[in-house]
């Protein structure tokens, strides 16, 4: 019989009048890989905040190796066995990986750091647990896989015998989860407990022993991995049976409505997007795969006109917007899910009804001359958080008082509502329940059918193969390949996007 590693009992946690975590009971096994699972908001941080000696409970107890604890920071925690790997990597990119690794409990000689010491024992625990680093390596050349091992060496340099996984694999490459899951069976193996927090049900389904579901702050299911389902789990996220994937019709391309030629953006011999030419037709979805940091987010800045490009050209729907401003990409007919919601695709202090008008506060039926018809704004707002089932005390509340998932889903209300010729989509369902994911790919595929030409970037591969009717990898900020929905997949993709492209041909 495995022993009990960790307990959470009676786990009480409010802010406010909002309550986050509602008597939780968590059991976790020593050697075991144990999923967290909720929809947004369903109290899934905060729960493993206060494991990690982030957050103090409000009420109930945590209890370690059949031991009360508790803790008056995170540092507590780490010199109890725990470990936490956070979706932000918090490194330093200009030190090399046995400096970062090290950092805070550096072995002396003398009084002094031995660099020897340190090198030998980061080197030793690398192959122990097959984390393949250099420890010489610096941080700030290395992949987004591989810093991630450098955080996952921090934790096991500390003892973790506990490590919390964050959304581990938002980031990766098919290869490098691969990579990942092969590390955590060498960590269970050693007798280490994980806990996976994440809301990829397929790798729940491949990688986990045992399944924790939380819904509205509660414990809302108990499950084995082996003898459950993802329609079981995502019934008992939601409270109800969802699509497990979106069903569409073949695209029928029309027009190039985005037109992009040689750009460059960024200066110097390797610039961020280096030569780069796409076209996106009315009627079709065109996704982009790639690594994080490979000249996504520059390439969306320079087609949205948040900055300018230093060479080539951007045509919207047979406007030329290349020098342009953001309300002129505007007009030309661009609609524009920006992947940071928060700061880019809203003003926090603003109501609901007000960031749900922008850019088309000046059109009827929003305004007549230089007044504003808060009348007609209201009524809008309030047909759109019903229709996208927003989660707000009214279109009154200032947004910045929503969750992530749902300041997501209004943003994505106020893009789609409008029917632009065309909508660039960064992470459109990053942090979206998964309800509303169904939802919201329903919704694209709409704007697809109607017409509209659709650019999607997103970090997830699963969602590019169900949304895409074209997919282009981008590496080191250039296509490096144009695929045919028929001839993408998981793996070649991965492959392309490491920048391995005779492997993938």
């Amino acid at each position: 019989m495995q022993t009990i590693e960790l307990e959470a009992r009676g786990i009480v946690k409010r802010f406010g009048s909002q309550l986050a975590n509602d008597h939780i009971d968590l059991s976790v096994l020593r050697g075991e890989v144990h999923a967290v699972m909720g929809e947004n908001g369903a109290g899934k941080s905060t729960l493993m905040s206060i494991l990690y000696g982030m957050l103090p409970p409000d009420e109930g107890s945590i209890i370690l190796r059949g031991e009360k604890v508790k803790y008056r920071s995170a540092l507590d925690a780490i010199d109890r066995g725990m470990g936490m790997v956070h979706q932000a990597f918090k490194l330093f990119d200009s030190l090399s990986v046995w400096e970062n690794v090290v950092y805070g409990c550096e072995p002396r000689r003398s009084g002094f750091i031995s660099r020897k010491t340190a090198v030998e024992q980061v080197s030793a625990l690398a192959a122990r647990y097959r984390l393949q680093i250099d420890p010489l390596a610096r941080v700030g050349a290395l992949s987004i896989g591989v810093r991630q091992r450098v955080e996952i060496l921090k934790a096991l340099y500390r003892n973790a015998q506990i490590l919390i996984l964050d959304e581990p694999t938002a980031v990766l490459t098919p290869q490098e989860r691969d990579g990942l899951f092969d590390v955590i069976r060498h960590l269970t193996a050693d007798d280490r407990t994980v806990l996976f927090v994440t809301h990829k049900l397929y790798e729940v389904m491949e990688i986990t022993d045992r399944v924790t579901v939380l819904r509205n702050g509660s414990v809302a299911d108990r499950m084995l991995t082996s003898q459950t389902s993802a329609d079981e789990i995502i019934r008992a996220m939601t409270g109800r049976a969802v699509a497990a994937s979106v069903v569409k019709t073949p695209a029928a391309p029309g027009e190039v409505v985005l037109d992009v030629k040689d750009l460059v953006v960024g200066a110097g011999t390797r610039p961020t997007v280096d030569h780069l030419s796409l076209e996106v037709r009315a009627g079709e979805i065109v996704g982009i795969a790639g690594v994080a940091g490979n000249g996504q987010n520059e390439l969306i800045e320079a087609l949205t006109g948040l900055s300018r490009p230093a060479a080539g050209s951007v045509n919207i729907a047979g406007t030329d917007v290349t020098a342009s401003d953001v309300a002129s990409h505007r007009r030309a007919g661009l609609a524009y899910v920006p992947e940071d919601r928060a700061v880019t695709g809203t003003a926090k202090s603003a109501p609901a009804a007000d960031n749900l008008i922008m850019g088309h506060q000046r059109k009827s039926p929003f305004s007549s001359g230089f007044l504003i018809n808060r009348q007609a704004v209201a009524e809008h707002a309030r047909a759109l958080i019903a229709r996208f089932s927003v989660k707000i005390g009214g279109d009154t509340v200032p947004v910045g008082t929503l969750s992530g998932g749902n300041l997501q889903k209004l943003v994505i209300a106020r893009e789609l509502t409008h029917k632009a010729p065309l909508l660039i989509a960064e992470q459109p369902t990053r942090g979206v329940d998964v309800g509303a994911i169904e939802f919201i790919h329903g919704e694209l595929i709409a704007e697809r059918d109607r017409g509209a030409a659709i650019l999607l970037v997103s970090a997830e591969l699963s969602e590019i193969l169900a949304l895409a009717d074209r997919i282009l990898v981008m590496y080191e900020g250039r296509i490096l390949a144009n695929l045919a929905l028929q001839d993408a997949t998981e793996e070649r993709l991965g492959l392309l996007m490491a920048g391995r492209q005779t492997e993938a041909a």
